[in-house]
């Protein structure tokens, strides 16, 4: 007989079913839905990882360019700086040269004055034509001169005004107390707190008030405004003031703070006097006393000048 070789392969494929049955019947629904969860969590995740990688490649290069902004902006402005530092050095240098010729020019005029007064009072100004110093408050300087030396005082203090503002390429204010003499004294406040203001406003870094000792008592108040050491309304001026004291001569022998002295006691004679209702009325010693402390920085003598001309004073 023929062997039959189909019941191995029937025994075969009935093997085979049966072991496939058994693996499919043993495996429970719940870890088939788990596997195919899993495949499906891990098919959404790497969509996530690659949108967190770009997002944070983005930041990356966003800081990255804010921190490249700032240093260039930094080493523009410490170039800048540098620039303004060194043109503002040289305007400095260019101003100082033309005060110190100017005042030099001066002395060689004046040549009767003492000279601490060219030291000290060119000391004083120079500070305020530097302007990388910072000006807390104006410079006040005090001219006094007896009778004798009206026309030096007057010319004196025109020329060092002058002097001041050409270097600055500037112009000076000039107030004249024996013109307000007789006025009403709020009226007069009013007045050279309009002029004073409107000067400096416009640019103008000087001021000269000649004869301060004869304007009306109150109206001297308005210096408070511009004298203060702290809260002056303008604060990178410079302020003349001058005094012509009833004494015929100063002498030569006095020394700087007996001529400070003088000059404070003339005035407190002069500003609260009862002899005189309309100072009495706008000044008491306790306002002067504070008017004083603001005008007094630096008070200096000016003797009689020989050689000046009749009339003005160049």
């Amino acid at each position: 007989e023929k062997p039959n070789i189909y019941t191995p392969l029937k025994e075969i494929k009935a093997d085979f079913l049966g072991k496939n049955q058994e693996c499919y019947s043993t495996s429970s629904p719940q870890s088939r839905s788990k596997s195919l969860h899993q495949t499906r969590t891990e098919k959404q995740s790497q969509p996530l990882a690659r949108n967190d990688g770009e997002l944070q490649n983005g930041f990356h290069k966003i800081w990255t360019l804010l921190l490249v902004l700032l240093i260039s902006a930094a080493l523009l402005y410490v170039l800048w700086s540098g620039i303004q530092g060194g043109s503002s050095s040289r305007r400095d240098a260019e101003v100082l040269q033309e005060f110190r010729a100017r005042m030099e020019k001066l002395k060689n005029t004046y040549q009767s004055q003492n000279p601490n007064l060219w030291k000290r009072a060119h000391a004083f100004l120079e500070k305020r034509l530097n302007s990388s110093h910072v000006h807390l408050e104006p410079a006040i300087l005090l001219l006094t001169a007896g009778q004798e030396a009206e026309k030096a005082l007057r010319c004196l203090s025109n020329e060092i005004a002058n002097a001041f503002a050409s270097s600055l390429n500037a112009t000076a204010i000039s107030i004249n107390g024996v013109d307000k003499a007789v006025l009403d004294s709020d009226a007069v406040k009013l007045e050279m707190d309009t002029e004073l203001s409107a000067g400096f406003s416009e640019g103008k870094k000087v001021a000269v008030v000649h004869r301060f000792e004869s304007l009306p008592a109150g109206s001297t108040l308005i210096f408070y405004k511009y004298c203060d050491h702290e809260n002056a309304a303008f604060k990178d001026v410079a302020l003349l003031l001058t005094v012509l004291l009833d004494e015929q001569s100063l002498r030569k022998s006095l020394t700087f703070p007996e001529v400070e002295e003088k000059v404070r006691d003339f005035l407190w004679a002069k500003f609260t006097s009862s002899d005189v209702p309309s100072s009495y009325s706008g000044m008491d010693t306790d306002k002067l006393s504070g008017l004083w402390s603001r005008i007094s920085h630096l008070v200096l003598p000016v003797w009689p000048e020989k050689g000046l001309p009749l009339e003005g004073c160049t």
